[in-house]
């Protein structure tokens, strides 16, 4: 007889692409237990099921997923999943050759102090900034990086954070505010009570941050960089 977890596992494998019920797909997987093995091999089987799919497309479920199995106890999952996927699921692409897989594993642990830092140096270096020069970005900067290699970024930040965090999230806030800075810095919580967040303790380094709240972009900078990157072609498709 199957148990609870499996019936909610095989109903997971049948709702593969119901935008409608992500939220409760995301409530399976966490309850899961990191050294339960026969759930874990369950929702190992699942998991290779739906990113073998001729139509598969990248999402923050499968994502939850990754990291779930790739955090776990058990070694012969983590051995499985890291055979099954060695670059993650998201595809590291770069039109400057960057390598990203030391982002993802910071994402995927779940470490977003760090990964806020090394997204900043990245950004740095692909805009062809000398970082011994100096460790930001002029406005001027942005569109000196390439599309592809937001695009990426992004997509970590946002299939790792449950959909909550990356670029495209925050850019969408600010449209929805009808880029009213303001309304964003509140909405993100970059300000509490219109007070600007002190760096870093007072900027949340978990998933209970709100939406959009990660990564940071030069917010003690002015608004000129942020909507520069805003504007940038890497999202002309959203």
């Amino acid at each position: 007889m199957k148990n609870k977890i499996q019936v909610q596992l095989i109903a997971l494998r049948e709702d593969n692409n119901s935008r409608s019920n992500i939220k409760k797909q995301l409530e399976i997987i966490e309850t899961i237990h990191n050294n339960d093995a026969d759930q874990l091999k369950d929702l190992a089987n699942l998991f290779q099921d739906r990113i073998t799919n001729p139509d598969y497309t990248i999402n923050y479920v499968d994502g939850l997923i990754y990291e779930k199995l790739l955090n776990s106890q058990n070694q012969e999952i983590i051995q499985f999943t890291s055979k099954l996927c060695p670059q993650g699921i998201v595809p590291l692409q770069s039109a400057k050759k960057m390598n990203y897989q030391d982002l993802q594993s910071l994402l995927v642990k779940h470490d977003l102090l760090a990964a806020d830092k090394l997204t900043q140096k990245k950004l740095i270096e692909l805009a062809g900034v000398n970082i011994q020069d100096r460790n930001w970005l002029y406005f001027t900067d942005i569109n000196k990086i390439p599309a592809q290699d937001l695009q990426t970024i992004d997509k970590l930040w946002h299939t790792h954070s449950k959909g909550k965090f990356g670029f495209a999230v925050q850019r969408q806030i600010w449209l929805t505010a009808e880029k009213d800075w303001g309304k964003l810095w509140e909405k993100i919580g970059w300000e509490v009570d219109k007070v600007p967040c002190r760096y870093p303790d007072e900027f949340q380094w978990n998933s209970d941050g709100p939406k959009g709240h990660l990564p940071l972009f030069n917010q003690l900078r002015g608004v000129q960089v942020l909507s520069a990157l805003f504007s940038h072609q890497a999202w002309n498709n959203c």
